[in-house]
């Protein structure tokens, strides 16, 4: 276990969690915005899972945190990210089962995630990107304090189409400050 919350805890991946990863990857409505598409072979969630074993969370390059829900230990999703060189920027992505949406788990792991990032290992800035169309990706980084720093239109060829990104940014200095 690398973080606990009150119902969440974020660790690695197992090479178990492979059919469970293909089966939520495989959901249309959770490939929609993503770069993968549905559907996510159990072949292609195997190797995703060994890259994902591999990496290590304070080391430059892509770490994947397995959300597991800690009153059943059933896998709902994961939250992605990616460490830069320099070791105080990174990316951050997620992906939620479609049946654990709109339950507030994506909001309490990428919140744990970003405490890690921010009181543990010290980052300056993480940021986040999404299709303009992810509301609710987007509404999860807004109540989380990023800050819509950009709109890249037709910026990525997806799927067969030219989507817009938003960008976000979210500073130490604004995680850190005291609540009011």
């Amino acid at each position: 276990m690398l973080i606990a919350t009150d119902r969440l805890i974020l660790r690695r991946f197992r090479t178990a969690d492979a059919p469970v990863l293909a089966a939520y990857r495989s959901d249309p409505s959770v490939a929609r915005y993503q770069s993968w598409d549905a559907p996510f072979s159990q072949l292609r969630a195997e190797t995703a899972v060994a890259n994902f074993i591999a990496s290590d969370p304070d080391k430059a390059g892509w770490f994947q945190y397995a959300i597991e829900l800690t009153s059943t230990r059933e896998l709902i999703g994961d939250v992605a990210v990616h460490l830069h060189d320099n070791l105080k920027q990174a990316e951050i992505g997620f992906t939620l089962a479609t049946e654990h949406q709109r339950h507030g788990y994506a909001t309490e792991a990428v919140s744990a995630v970003l405490d890690r990032l921010f009181r543990v290992q010290g980052l300056h800035k993480v940021a986040g990107e999404c299709d303009s169309r992810n509301v609710a990706s987007a509404s999860l980084m807004e109540r989380l304090g990023f800050t819509r720093e950009g709109l890249l239109r037709q910026q990525t060829f997806i799927k067969g189409e030219w989507t817009d990104d938003l960008i976000y940014g979210l500073l130490a200095d604004e995680w850190l400050l005291p609540a009011p």
